[in-house]
């Protein structure tokens, strides 16, 4: 019995999100997605990396808990538990929408923000984004499953059934489908012995989703309940996989063992499966050498081609969702693009890209871990392509798929990819599609360059220009674009020839390397500015960051940002020290190749303005010792540098550093002295701070307050430091200018030679020095007045302390932080009676070893909290704050530090909005608000937002933004402009929508209601809702004609002998198309083919799936092939492929049965000719659609269209339908599909397009009342009104008109009968209600900024 783990408690946000995690690697197995709203997650190392792909920023970082339980007995349990570094394997966004149901707000579950994510561990966690916390584990039971539970996580997926589902690969080959609501295991299945590397969920049914393995096998399932027993699978092979060889040698050689997942055994063996986003049944797959497209209703390949020449091995497989392209991505961080040949599944290369620009990357190249496609812009694309001019219902119906049109090209489609590389960079490509339209010249060439430049592209259907240059965080991005050109040879062509731009419009810096030192500059005011005069340095919120790939991070605490990256060392980065606040030095060593030994040291200043590094101390020879550590005074005006077993060099940095003196003494830790502030006597404290004596170091505090040239009055300046010697002994030493001397300190009355206590670490602030030794003691002595106090942490050995800064005010000046050995800290404020009863131990929110710390020094005011700067071991840079008055009550963020963290642009992500004012801005959008609303501050500085009209409101009143609408009125008038005023604090962030999206609203702002909730799905990512809106129009048109032709129809039914005579032509005619005709009938309506009703639409997505299988050989395809084909009512061609069965075949008979029953109706001759073939002899049975075929040949399409619709068959009796039936006949095909759609795949938006395209409005409202979705009900109702109004206007009828206004009350109008009035209060009814709950929620709901 599987066991389901506690989720963790609630952390405070804030505290994560002043975190900067390292660079993705290998380990996380290409971790990626992007969710439907435009929110990119990806693993990197132990934690989980939340990033806006459109600003490209940082939005948030989710670490991973530890295995570790919640109370710890002791400080080993705790150190052994986060050893364990849980590197996340996969990443997964849930597809769920806001919820309506407003009782249900708070409920983690129903999150539309949660996140699967898995770890090598074998856990599942399932996170509320909202809250930033993990609120439900899926763990395999220990007792159940022995070893199974550290199986780790290869990949998952969500499924849709009754509830929302986890379907995930634990190990190498077990497959375990979990409920995300209650955490209980549902299923298993065992494939041993193949290896389980990809799981996809099908597009168009979410039930069914495959599995493929590294050999070739494909497991087809569907989950049709929770039931142990409702779910079907089906096993098949893809057969001509190149590397099934490899495989097996790679397994045999490997030590992992057969419980590792395949990215641990094979880590460089990559197999990715993808559904066609256009096409039902078609998956496409690669593996290192091959790329097949496979039918998994024929199970058979469809196509198959090569590695290309010149390329490494194929890594993964992104289908465009718009177009017909399909990009592969190489190991080698090539991406190569395949264009799908008209009318089959044959892809060919088209053209070849470099996603790792080979200018300004260092050496050896980065490594693309993953790419994503962004399919949130698909969504905007297919809103700004079908909302074009309305202004009559052809504009509605027969909108053009073209983006644009200028300089004889049309903007096809623009696909945004996120590739992210091992350097911790994320970069942003925009690939623009373009079609050379036939302008019948003898000869012309296309140069897509010299259509859009510099990512600049015109704006759809606005005639504005559009910048999607996002802004960089780091340094600037330069644009860089590979341009395919085409050429037309010949006048005339018919066919345009389409080219590929790829451009770089982005790129996101984080921390390019795991972090081996950190520093925070701390300078005194004896520092002045770098370029001279007499100006103090003042304190920066900067912290550097030396990495092990030999580069300086400087990473912008305010921003939580690295603002500056430096290569200075080829190697490892040992040592970093800040000197003053705008140069920083480091040093790095290597052994020395030579038989001498030795080692070589490097050591580099680099100045943060310029980003020069100059090296000084150069030595040509290899030296005896290697540099272990660097301190650098506060003022920055000297260095120590310490060696191991050697002399330690003091230096004075200046412009040419100079060697002041050595000191052969055996030190084992050396530290300045840090800046001080004047501070009231403290009289109840065992840390006794007390008035110094006029002293030299009263003189050297003295001096800190002065303001000295540094070229005149440097000599006059002195600065001390402590150090301890190996046989325990204490010392303070003074420079002064060039010399150094004894600082002549008061020693205490008690000695500090220990026998076993040597000193490793130490930190001095005058007049104060902490010590800590190797037994985890730690000591204070007062140099002044010789007073001295220790106590036993009871730990390991201290590797560090560090005092916290203070401010004029502060009770304490005795808090200090302590790295252990063991990688863990504690905090302790030396001025209380007790510090160890009152020490902070590691606060449980860091969740990771901690490598190196330090105190940010950015206090200004006594009751700011403390923040303490983290490198951890899992390769983060992580900022804690510290409450200053109960240092043990509290280690969460105050919200003070924080509040003031500053971005280059806000993030526009209304999807992170409070779900209240999401579903308030959601509501707004559909009802209508100016487009000027959203351009408080933009309108007035972009020029190009000057299309938007302005209006002048009072203050105040937010009516004047609202659109006037001539509409009958739902809900509740009053409730919009209260709403307005909730989103004002947004509004005036400026982070509801950015430019573009506003340009986008400003065009369709005026197109009705489904227009604008079109919109408003796309915001929040709502991709079908999307479409049911772009397709309303379409299906109500198909009503009004059906309507039509029914009249039509019923004014000659008297003519029943010509109507038995055409249905004789139309049977006789065969309908048999050509492959050109077929091509010819072929729509281009992208991802709208999931909401397909038309019938010519289904017809022409038949022929085109026929024109794939023609070549297809064996009993299976023969079958299928033959229902296809009478699908279509090409009776001629099932019967010739019937007839071609032969004898010997399994299915001769029952062909040959229907073979002759076809034929006979096709035409006598035809019918002799299959009478002489078969021997009718014998029959056998045969499967359950022979049937229908038999139904079709006597004309009784309808009882076929209804068995089909028995044995599950529902795309082909759609088609079927599409052929033989029409008017109400077809109508009722269509509902009980929609039925279906409904129940069964819990598709809601496919199940009420095809409501209305079969004229049941009353089901389709149905439907919304029991989803609980009053707002869309309101909607829905209101724009049918509206498409219909508007369809009866231009067809001149006049009819009826009076029943408009009724009372005085303007009244709905629909396309169907049965809709009463009764109806349509209800839907006002609760449109109503959910308004009035809604508003009380916005009232208590505080609006959350990041």
């Amino acid at each position: 019995m599987d066991s389901l783990s506690s989720a963790m408690q609630p952390r405070p946000p804030e505290t994560w999100d002043s975190m900067l995690p390292g660079p993705a690697n290998r380990s996380n197995g290409g971790a990626a997605d992007c969710s439907p709203a435009g929110l990119l997650a990806y693993g990197a190392g132990s934690s989980v990396v939340i990033v806006d792909p459109r600003s490209m920023q940082l939005v948030s970082v989710l670490p991973m808990p530890s295995t570790a339980p919640q109370s710890f007995g002791s400080i080993t349990a705790l150190t052994s538990a986060l050893a364990l570094a849980p590197f996340v394997t996969s990443v997964r966004w849930s597809c769920q929408t806001v919820s309506r149901d407003l009782s249900i707000e708070d409920d983690p579950s129903n999150s539309h923000l949660s996140l699967a994510v898995g770890d090598r561990q074998g856990r599942i966690a399932i996170w509320d984004f909202r809250s930033r916390s993990v609120f439900l584990w899926l763990e395999l039971d220990h007792f159940s499953h022995g070893d199974r539970p550290k199986l780790g996580i290869q990949d998952l997926c969500w499924v849709r059934s009754n509830s929302w589902l986890v379907a995930a690969i634990h190990g190498p080959s077990l497959l375990v489908l979990w409920n995300a609501a209650t955490g209980r295991c549902l299923w298993k299945y065992d494939t041993t012995p193949e290896y389980l590397v990809c799981i996809r969920r099908d597009p168009f049914d979410w039930r069914h989703f495959c599995v493929l393995g590294l050999r070739g096998f494909l497991l087809s399932v569907i989950v049709l309940g929770e039931g142990n027993d409702d779910v079907s699978l089906q096993e098949q092979q893809i057969p001509g996989v190149r590397d099934s060889i490899d495989v097996q040698k790679t397994e045999k050689e490997s030590s992992a063992g057969s419980t590792a997942p395949a990215l641990a055994v094979f880590p460089q063996f990559y197999a990715r499966l993808c559904f066609s986003p256009r096409w039902r049944h078609i998956v496409m797959v690669t593996f290192p050498k091959d790329l097949i497209v496979f039918d998994l209703q024929y199970q058979a390949s469809l196509f198959s081609a090569p590695l290309p020449r010149g390329c490494s091995k194929f890594m993964d497989v992104l289908p465009d969702p718009d177009i017909d392209l399909l990009y592969c991505v190489h190991l080698d961080g090539i991406l190569s693009i395949w264009k799908r040949k008209e009318g089959e599944q044959v892809y060919m290369l088209r053209t070849m890209e470099e996603l790792m620009p080979s200018i300004g990357t260092s050496i050896p190249s980065p490594t693309i871990l993953s790419v994503v496609l962004c399919q949130s812009e698909s969504a905007f694309q297919n809103v700004g392509s079908f909302s074009i001019d309305s202004s009559s219902t052809s504009s509605i119906v027969d909108s053009s798929t073209s983006l644009n049109v200028f300089g004889g090209m049309d903007i096809v489609a623009r696909t945004t990819l996120i590739s992210i590389s091992d350097d911790g960079k994320i970069w942003n490509w925009l690939m623009t599609s373009e079609k050379a339209r036939n302008i019948g010249l003898g000869s012309l060439s296309f140069d897509s360059a010299a259509v859009a430049g510099e990512g600049s592209l015109m704006d759809a259907h606005s005639g504005t220009t559009s910048n999607y240059s996002t802004i960089s965080q780091s340094s600037n991005v330069k644009n860089s674009e590979h341009t395919n050109s085409t050429n037309v040879s010949k006048a005339g062509i018919i066919d345009s020839i389409s080219s590929t731009k790829i451009g770089l419009v982005g790129q996101l810096h984080l921390l390019s390397s795991t972090v081996t030192t950190l520093s925070v500059p701390s300078p005194s005011l004896l520092a002045t500015l770098a370029r001279g005069g007499n100006s103090p340095a003042a304190a920066v919120p900067l912290v550097a960051l030396g990495t092990q790939s030999g580069t300086i991070d400087v990473i912008d605490v305010s921003a939580n940002a690295v603002a500056a990256s430096f290569f200075a060392h080829n190697g490892v980065i040992k040592g970093l020290r800040w000197l003053g606040n705008s140069r920083l030095v480091t040093f790095s060593f290597n052994q020395a190749n030579d038989r001498t030994g030795g080692y070589v040291n490097k050591l580099v200043v680099t100045c943060l303005r310029s980003g020069l590094n100059r090296a000084f101390r150069v030595h040509h020879k290899p030296e005896r010792a290697p540099i272990r550590a660097l301190k650098a005074s506060s003022s920055g005006r000297y260095l120590l540098i310490l060696f191991r077993d050697a002399p330690v060099e003091v230096w004075a940095m200046t412009k040419t550093p100079i060697m002041i003196r050595s000191l052969a003494l055996p030190f084992t830790v050396m530290e300045w002295t840090l800046p001080t502030v004047t501070r009231p006597p403290s009289t109840n404290s065992s840390f006794p701070f007390k008035p110094p004596a006029v002293t030299s170091t009263t003189n050297a505090s003295f001096s800190e307050s002065k303001i000295a040239s540094t070229d005149s009055s440097g000599d006059d300046l002195s600065e001390s430091f402590a150090f301890a010697l190996v046989n325990g002994a204490l010392g303070v030493f003074e420079v002064h200018g060039r010399r150094i001397r004894d600082f002549k300190p008061k020693w205490p009355s008690s000695s500090f030679v220990s026998s076993d206590g040597l000193v490793t670490a130490m930190a001095y602030r005058l007049p104060h020095v902490v010590m800590g030794d190797r037994l985890g003691s730690i000591r204070w002595w007062d140099v002044t007045t010789g007073l001295s106090s220790s106590f036993n942490t009871h730990r390991d050995g201290i590797r560090r302390i560090k005092f916290s800064p203070v401010v004029p005010g502060d009770r304490s000046r005795g808090r200090i932080a302590v790295l252990f050995y063991d990688n863990t800290f504690s905090i302790f404020d030396l001025d209380t009676s007790d510090p160890l009863a009152f020490a902070l131990l590691q606060p449980q929110s860091t969740g990771t070893l901690v490598l190196e710390l330090d105190w940010l020094p950015m206090r200004t005011k006594r009751d700011e909290p403390l923040v303490l700067c983290i490198a951890g071991a899992d390769s983060s840079f992580r900022l804690i704050e510290v409450g200053v008055n109960d240092i043990k009550a509290s280690s969460s963020s105050k919200g003070i530090f924080l509040k003031e963290r500053f971005r280059p642009m806000p993030l526009c992500l209304p999807v992170l909005f409070p779900t209240a004012h999401a579903l308030a801005l959601r509501m707004i959008i559909q009802s209508g608000v100016k487009s000027s609303w959203f351009s408080l501050f933009s309108a007035h500085m972009d020029t190009s937002l000057g299309n938007i009209p302005e209006i002048e409101t009072t203050s105040g009143d937010l009516r004047g933004y609202i659109i006037e609408s001539k509409l009958p009125s739902v809900g509740d008038s009053v409730v919009p402009e209260l709403l307005l005023k909730v989103l004002e604090p947004y509004r005036r962030d400026g982070c509801i929508l950015d430019d573009e999206r506003v340009r986008l609203y400003a065009s369709l702002a005026n197109k009705g209601f489904a227009a604008r909730s079109a919109f408003a799905a796309a915001i929040f990512g709502e991709f079908s809702e999307a479409l049911f809106w772009l397709r309303l129009p379409h299906a109500l048109s198909h009503v009004v004609d059906k309507s039509a032709k029914k009249c039509s129809q019923e004014a000659s039914q008297s003519l029943s002998e010509t109507e038995s005579i055409a249905m004789l032509n139309r049977i006789t005619s065969r309908e048999k198309y050509v492959p050109g005709s077929r091509r010819k009938e072929t729509t281009k309506i992208g991802q709208l083919n999931l909401m397909a009703f038309k019938q010519q639409e289904l017809r022409a997505n038949a022929n085109e799936r026929i024109l794939w299988h023609e070549k297809l050989d064996g009993e299976e395809a023969i079958q299928k092939h033959v229902h296809e084909l009478i699908s279509v009512g090409d009776l001629e061609g099932a019967v010739a492929l019937l007839l071609s069965t032969p004898p010997e075949g399994s299915n001769f008979y029952p062909n040959a049965l229907r073979a002759v029953a076809l034929s006979s109706a096709v035409s006598s001759s035809l019918h002799e000719l299959a009478v002489k073939v078969v021997a009718a002899n014998m029959i056998r049975t045969d499967k359950s659609l022979s049937g229908t075929h038999l139904l079709c040949a006597v004309g009784r399409h309808q009882e076929a269209c209804s068995q089909l619709q028995d044995a599950g068959c529902w795309i082909d009796a759609a088609t079927l339908a599409s052929t033989h039936l029409h008017g109400s006949d077809y109508a009722r095909v269509l509902q009980r599909w929609a039925n279906n759609v409904l129940h069964n795949e819990h598709d809601i938006w496919r199940a009420l397009i095809l409501y209305v395209a079969a004229g049941a409005l009353h089901e389709a409202f149905s439907a919304l009342r029991d989803a609980k979705l009053p707002d869309t009900a309101a909607m829905f109702l209101v724009a049918c009104h509206e498409i219909y109004a508007q369809m009866r206007s231009e067809s001149h009828c006049s009819d009826e008109q009076s029943d408009r206004i009724v009372d005085g009350e303007t009244k709905f109008i629909l396309p169907c009968k049965n809709i009463d009035d009764d109806d349509v209060n209800a839907v006002s009814d609760f449109y109503g209600e959910y308004q009035r709950k809604l508003i009380h929620l916005c009232m208590d709901s505080v609006p959350l900024f990041d």
